[in-house]
């Protein structure tokens, strides 16, 4: 089971992000954004417009995904977190 990283490019500021579209049809998704004034936003890091998205074929592999991606990362410092904010995509 892969499952593939896509970075797309959208403001930081989640206010005004617009949902992004899966590039092979993947109706359910994983969205992956940075909070705002998070350090990662620098221009010299990922950027203002950095966002990210997984694709899935089902609602079920994407809430499975969803729920390993909130898990602490084995490979962090214990009480270091992930800055990033996870939001489901449903199909329209």
């Amino acid at each position: 089971h892969r499952i593939m990283w896509v970075s797309l490019t959208w403001p930081c500021r989640l206010m005004k992000k617009a949902t992004p579209k899966s590039p092979d049809g993947k109706p359910y998704g994983i969205r992956v954004d940075l909070p705002e004034n998070d350090p990662m936003c620098a221009p010299h890091l990922l950027g203002d417009e950095w966002t990210g998205a997984r694709w899935f074929e089902s609602a079920t592999a994407r809430d499975e995904a969803l729920e390993s991606m909130r898990l602490q990362p084995g490979y962090y410092r214990r009480g270091d977190t992930p800055s990033i904010i996870l939001s489901v995509i449903d199909p329209d």
